[in-house]
């Protein structure tokens, strides 16, 4: 009872799909940032060649990389505040 001590409380399964619901808005969201990041820095605006060129490429395969790799930094970092009860002011 309250949360001391007893069993887990369970979720509904309309819990547990609004949740995958939200991760999935999450995860597009930042797939669609990331893909006009990219883009925009990335792919010459003239398109005046038909496939991506080796410059492109190369430039593609950095910017992905360090969009994932900021990404994970946030999220430890976030991560990290809320374990300290920091984040949102909760100190």
């Amino acid at each position: 009872m309250f949360g001391l001590g007893g069993a887990a409380p369970q979720v509904s399964s309309q819990q547990k799909l609004q949740a995958a619901e939200a991760e999935l808005d999450m995860v597009t969201g930042m797939f669609n940032q990331l893909v006009s990041q990219c883009h925009n820095k990335c792919i010459n605006k003239s398109y005046s060649e038909s496939d991506v060129n080796k410059q492109e490429a190369l430039c593609l395969d950095r910017c992905v990389s360090k969009y994932f790799e900021t990404n994970v930094q946030v999220g430890e970092n976030m991560q990290k505040l809320g374990q300290s009860g920091a984040f949102m002011g909760r100190q």
